[in-house]
């Protein structure tokens, strides 16, 4: 007998049809005898139905109102549900964010879980019943409803789990686990059984999709086992846990994540001064531009060319800040590439394993790939290359570092 919190997103209920086919998934888990409390998200497409209507009505829609409106997709889901529960003879109750509660900071639209009060669902828990959860929405200490932004239902359902000390969260999508790449480019991709969270969290921060970066990092913080399942086939999943054992056997590299979302600036000809990163990329802060990659090439002539790179979005908008900055510092031109991708290696036997980069390096090289950027960390190399050349250079590399053989 366990304590699970389930998570189904948008299209496992985006039909009447489909929330039948969880509740009779959920009550499977209640014969084992398991406790079970399920966060649903919208059903798909209704966010941004709604979205689109309050744009309709303000260009810029007011951020409270905002969360009133897109926070009813959840209600209606949690509500459907809970009578698919009931006509199964299974007893549940559906609570919204504000009534079980979860407590929020007051960030419209993008709000921080502050507190959950767990002691409403562990009753019913004790009762027998089955406890549903709308996703993505809680309550500031005002009493206004707040959202939690981009994921917020993967976010919902890992404090649930961290609050109430839940033996597994698991999060229902539209795959059946984490891939060691893409399997729309790469064939071969094989399902991982287990990852560790650091490397979850350099997968989704380097382009995988599967679990938001927000979510991953709560369940790190507060150890709480995640397992990523489909919600239409049977099967283990991918369990992402705290690497507690070392285990010589590890494969170097457990995955590949790659990103065609970014795009390259340079300015040219900057003198080589201190304090002169910070002249250029003060004012990309200044207006909200997060950069990623950055790289300083010192000149003999004593100029410096400084390139970085920044979500493709933003690209116009950096590239005008810094055609200004090169006017102040002197600099001879800037010059903007969006035609570029990012491929990250990443596997937490990096730290013990040496020659990983010159390999990946050798990899590209053989198959014509130029790498323009590079970064690193602990357990994750990242290049950038011309984005024409990315399926080629996964594949290459998947082949290279053998991912579509089992782990031993």
């Amino acid at each position: 007998m366990a304590l699970i919190v389930q998570k189904y997103g948008g299209t496992s209920v985006g039909t009447v049809e489909r929330i039948q086919a969880v509740a009779d998934k959920i009550g499977r888990f209640l014969s084992e005898g398991h406790q079970i409390v399920v966060v649903v998200s919208a059903m798909s497409g209704e966010t941004n139905r709604l979205i689109g209507m309050a744009k309709q009505i303000q260009d810029d829609p007011t951020p409270r109102e905002m969360d009133v409106l897109v926070s009813t997709g959840e209600q209606v889901t949690i509500a459907l549900l809970s009578m698919a529960l009931h006509k199964l003879g299974i007893d549940a109750r559906s609570f919204t964010g504000g009534q079980v509660p979860i407590r929020t900071d007051s960030a419209f639209m993008k709000a921080r879980i502050e507190h959950i009060d767990e002691q409403s669902m562990r009753g019913d828990l004790a009762a027998g019943r089955v406890v549903v959860v709308a996703g993505f929405q809680g309550i500031d200490p005002e009493g206004n409803i707040t959202t939690l932004g981009r994921g917020g239902s993967d976010t919902t359902a890992v404090a649930l789990a961290a609050a109430l000390k839940a033996d597994e969260c698991q999060i229902y999508t539209d795959v059946d686990g984490v891939y060691t790449t893409d399997p729309r480019v790469v064939d071969s991709a094989r399902r991982l059984d287990h990852i560790t969270f650091e490397e979850m969290l350099e997968m989704a921060s380097q382009g995988s999709k599967v679990l938001q970066i927000r979510s991953v990092e709560f369940a790190g913080k507060y150890n709480v086992p995640l397992r990523v399942l489909h919600s239409f086939q049977e099967g283990p999943g991918t369990l992402i846990t705290v690497d507690e054992e070392v285990d010589m056997e590890k494969p170097v590299i457990s995955g590949i994540a790659f990103t065609r979302d970014e795009a390259k600036l340079t300015l040219r000809g900057v003198p080589d001064t201190p304090g002169i990163a910070y002249k250029i990329l003060g004012p990309i802060g200044d207006a909200n531009i997060e950069v990623d990659m950055i790289v300083q090439n010192v000149g003999a002539d004593g100029a410096t060319d400084f390139t970085f790179t920044v979500h493709r979005n933003e690209m116009a908008k950096a590239k005008k800040i810094l055609e200004q900055v090169a006017k102040d510092l002197g600099a001879r031109d800037v010059l903007a590439d969006d035609k570029i991708a990012k491929v990250s290696l990443v596997g937490v036997g990096m730290r013990s394993h040496a020659g990983v980069a010159s390999r990946m390096f050798q990899s590209l090289a053989s198959e014509g790939v130029n790498i323009e950027m590079i970064s690193t960390s602990e357990i994750k190399i990242s290049v950038v290359i011309a984005e024409k050349y990315l399926e080629l250079a996964v594949r290459a590399l998947h082949a290279a570092f053998e991912l579509d053989k089992p782990a031993s």
